[in-house]
């Protein structure tokens, strides 16, 4: 592809260079994977309305996030695995982002260490999601390595507590490196360019968690782990001793209910996330999307909004701010535009979403980011 024009080109590339069980790990949801295409297709519900003779000189996609200056109301989220769809991936994406102007945010389940991410961006600030597994010793000591890091906001995930079924996961047997069992090794050797980038690299299992856990031996297989370590027991009181602990700002994710919501706000947190996973957690949820204006009708006087899901172009991000996020967050697209060309990739992915979002919002007759609302969209084609 010599003209690359949006993230679905991104996405037919990255599926014919990277691996199959990566790929599908990134491209899929839980059960039916009903949610996860209801993130993408309740976007397509919402209409705009255009307006005309508006001056569209000194446009500005620029805003903020949790008071940190952006130049569009975009980050990237945290993604596992990213360092499996294109070697140092972690990595590439952060310089990607703040080459950008955005926010970076690294997974737990990450390739690439907190260190390694620090380091790659010759100390960038970025934003660091955190699990909350049973062994609090390693969360704590998880916590001042982000600190020591130079991360700006720490983003708690709560949705996780128990994990999805992903029936391609399980079929795929996925695990990180992966098994050199005959078809994987077939299926590999299809795919030269990722296989080159991972023999130049040493970052192949998880960086967060290798030699910083006790007592867990073999680090191979996600599912294993968070078997393991991931805790169901997780509560607010855990979210207050997390905020205590880190004493910063912080974000929490996977809000999709305004009970749950209302919480967040008694949290003290200093943002939420609408989020459902990307659609691999609970099958048959709302799309996030849906959900927003709800949650933002409820608290959105008293805690900024952000929302995740289904996002793959400039046009849903617009949609989203219109309907009251602060925010928004992109995983797939990324990951699409990473594992397709590495660094340039999600750089272009950026530029796609960006200049998408410059003309949308041009057309609709605004100019300025923080003056758009649910006055640019058609009434009666989206969620109240």
């Amino acid at each position: 592809m010599s003209v690359i024009t949006t993230i679905e080109e991104l996405r037919i590339l990255a599926q014919k260079r990277v691996p199959r069980m990566f790929y599908d790990y990134a491209d899929s949801g839980s059960w039916t994977e009903s949610t996860y295409r209801a993130n993408e297709s309740d976007f397509q519900k919402i209409k705009l309305r255009q307006r005309v003779a508006v001056n569209m000189e000194g446009r500005s996609t620029a805003t903020t996030m949790i008071g940190q200056k952006v130049a569009m109301p975009v980050a990237i989220a945290p993604t596992g695995l990213t360092g499996m769809q294109h070697a140092d991936g972690e990595i590439l994406a952060a310089r990607a982002a703040k080459k950008f102007g955005i926010p970076f945010t690294l997974s737990t389940m990450s390739i690439c260490s907190i260190e390694d991410v620090s380091k790659g961006t010759d100390g960038h600030p970025f934003w660091f999601q955190l699990y909350v597994m049973r062994d609090r010793d390693f969360i704590e000591r998880l916590i001042e390595r982000a600190r020591a890091a130079n991360c700006s906001a720490l983003v708690i995930t709560l949705d996780l507590q128990i994990l999805g079924q992903r029936h391609k996961d399980l079929k795929n047997g996925l695990s990180a490196p992966p098994k050199l069992t005959i078809p994987n090794i077939l299926n590999i050797a299809t795919k030269p360019r990722w296989a080159l980038g991972m023999l130049g690299t040493s970052r192949r299992q998880f960086g967060n968690i290798v030699g910083h856990v006790k007592g867990v031996e073999n680090m191979g297989s996600l599912s294993a782990w968070t078997a393991q370590q991931f805790d169901p027991r997780l509560n607010w009181g855990d979210v207050e001793w997390i905020k205590k602990r880190w004493g910063g700002k912080i974000i929490l994710k996977g809000i999709q209910d305004v009970e749950d919501a209302r919480m967040a706000v008694e949290s003290g947190a200093d943002a939420m996330i609408v989020s459902n996973h990307g659609g691999r957690q609970l099958d048959g949820a709302q799309s996030s999307i849906e959900a927003l204006p709800a949650i933002v009708d409820a608290v959105g006087k008293h805690i900024e909004v952000h929302m995740d899901g289904g996002i793959r172009s400039g046009q849903d991000v617009l949609k989203a701010r219109a309907l009251g996020a602060q925010g928004t967050y992109i995983g797939r697209a990324f990951l699409y535009g990473l594992g397709a060309m590495g660094q340039p990739g999600v750089e272009k992915a950026l530029q796609i979403i960006h200049n998408e979002l410059d003309l949308t919002m041009a057309f609709c007759g605004r100019t300025q980011m923080d003056t758009v609302d649910k006055s640019i969209l058609l009434p009666g084609t989206f969620p109240q």
